[in-house]
């Protein structure tokens, strides 16, 4: 069985809890695509951490943790990232790097950084982790793969025609110092005595798996607004962040995967430029930033603050349906008690024309909320595990997001630890 976890917005819906909860249940955890430009935080008995690189199934001894061949594989972040859980008391996790993975070069963060300089007012708001570059240079085929870490002579051929593409930038747009071969090469050597103890062959290792009727969780990385064909291009990132890609990123057949768990949070929130119809500003969005999670809406990578809104069901309904959800997490239901009323985007309005429809991106920035208004509950849930045990408000508010996105919604999570959750019947 293969069940798919992602996210049905902007990213940062909460989906490192609910993968590290469905992962407790799960033998293998492969992460599927994207790099160390998004974190899921997870909150467990050692303690709380980001991860950004590591698939969300670490923290359990019986689960083999895949970093796919549609992750932008950052050696360095990796490495860091191990330590953390060494230093955090954490056993040592069962782990295969797909050798057909791509490594994130020094020069990918270079791209990034000055391409957005470049940009300046115009930028995306990348996160400068190199992600755009990497798959730029991935689709262009001139990446390097896991695997051509121990063939030194294709290495070196390889790196002397990149700097040769990648000087051309350096000088000529960019102004910077130049690129040199043996110095890229001699860092790839340390990156391959740091995968050395986990390289392998994820594909066959996850078909076996297959055979032997295994539980296989596929965990992506942001959410549907972010996807380079389906999201709000061009501010998205630049790997597909939809469960079907898990076929391809994770080296799972289409007719295996079962289940796709859509995670959203109970309000909106989403880093980095674009529309976002359903905004928040001033005191009202900073009260809600504040309250919003474990400490803030505040990114796990970058650090800076997350634009906040209200829930917006006309974009988590397009969410879910080109995850092709079969079922919703609602998370941070509990950070709303707060309020006296609450606002649910239910429709756009677009050049005076009323749709529930989500429009294309040339279309998106002229949209306006159509809310629908319910009284808050006023109290603190934090921590309630019994759905039935929930204000009555706050179970209306849940019945209305869930006729809104037309698919249901089966856990709510009342807080940021493990099993802060409610099954909802």
């Amino acid at each position: 069985m293969v069940k798919a976890i992602v996210g049905a917005n902007w990213g940062d819906e909460g989906k490192g809890k609910i993968t590290d909860l469905l992962a407790e249940e799960s033998d293998v955890v492969v992460r599927f695509q994207g790099g160390a430009n998004a974190g899921h935080t997870i909150i467990c008995n050692y303690g709380k951490f980001a991860l950004h690189q590591l698939p969300s199934g670490v923290f359990y001894p019986h689960t083999v943790n895949i970093i796919g061949n549609g992750v932008a594989l950052d050696v360095p972040k990796l490495t860091a990232e191990l330590e953390h859980l060494s230093a955090g008391k954490v056993p040592p996790p069962r782990l295969i790097v797909d050798q057909r993975a791509q490594i994130l070069m020094p020069y990918h963060v270079l791209l990034d950084e000055y391409e957005e300089e470049r940009l300046a007012g115009a930028a995306f708001g990348s996160t400068h982790s190199g992600i755009a570059p990497f798959y730029s240079d991935k689709y262009a085929k001139i990446g390097i793969q896991v695997a051509d870490l121990w063939d030194e002579d294709r290495l070196l051929e390889q790196l002397e025609h990149v700097c040769v593409l990648k000087n051309v930038l350096m000088e000529h747009l960019y102004h910077k110092p130049l690129l040199e071969p043996r110095v890229l090469l001699e860092q790839l050597r340390s990156y391959r005595a740091a995968l050395e103890p986990y390289v392998g062959d994820a594909v066959a290792y996850v078909h076996r798996a297959l055979a032997e009727g295994k539980r296989i969780l596929l965990e992506g990385q942001l959410g549907s607004m972010k996807d380079p064909s389906l999201g709000i291009c061009p501010f998205t990132t630049s790997s597909h962040t939809l469960a079907g890609f898990g076929t391809v990123g994770g080296g799972v057949p289409p007719t295996a995967i079962t289940d796709v768990v859509c995670v959203s949070k109970a309000y909106s929130s989403a880093v980095g430029a674009g529309a976002f119809v359903s905004e928040l500003f001033g005191d009202e969005a900073e009260e809600l930033r504040r309250r919003g999670g474990d400490a803030g809406e505040y990114g796990a990578t970058t650090g800076r603050p997350r634009r906040v809104g209200w829930f917006d069901a006309v974009a988590t309904r397009y969410g879910c349906m080109v995850q092709g959800a079969t079922e919703v997490v609602l998370t941070a239901v509990d950070c709303l008690g707060y309020l006296d009323e609450l606002k649910v985007c239910t429709e756009y309005e677009i050049d005076g024309q009323v749709t529930e429809d989500f429009p294309v991106p040339a279309l998106l920035d002229r949209a306006r909320p159509v809310y629908t208004v319910l009284p808050g509950w006023k109290c603190d849930i934090r921590g309630i595990t019994d759905y039935d045990a929930l204000p009555q408000a706050a179970k209306d508010y849940v019945d209305l997001i869930e006729r809104q996105i037309k698919c249901p919604i089966r856990l709510v999570s009342t807080g940021p630890r493990r099993h802060e959750i409610a099954v909802r019947k």
